[in-house]
């Protein structure tokens, strides 16, 4: 039996470190609920369920916030870029050597 509760103690301790570890490096942007120091005391106060809280409700969607304000990375095709859309509506100039 005290094996059994030095494990579920070790396995308790890992989530709290991992979920107070996980609060503090996320984007503060996408934390829902209460703000982050909040969060990170609730990890704190109450190790089991605070951890398990920040997993379930804490953490937001991925494309929620952050620095590209929910916008995706990487390359774009031209016909999901709007100025190159706009662009196509513009009457280029003639080319100088086309004499029709």
């Amino acid at each position: 039996m005290t094996r059994l509760l030095v494990i579920a103690a070790i396995i308790s301790v890992a989530l709290m470190v991992f979920a107070f570890v996980d609060a503090i490096f996320f984007d503060r942007l996408r934390v829902r609920g209460v703000p982050k120091a909040a969060w990170l005391v609730i990890i704190v106060v109450v190790p089991i369920v605070g951890a398990v809280l920040w997993f379930l409700v804490g953490r937001g969607p991925r494309g929620a916030g952050g620095s590209n304000g929910g916008r995706r990375r990487g390359p774009v095709a031209p016909d999901d870029n709007p100025e190159f859309l706009r662009n196509l509506n513009i009457k280029k100039p003639k080319d100088e050597t086309d004499k029709s």
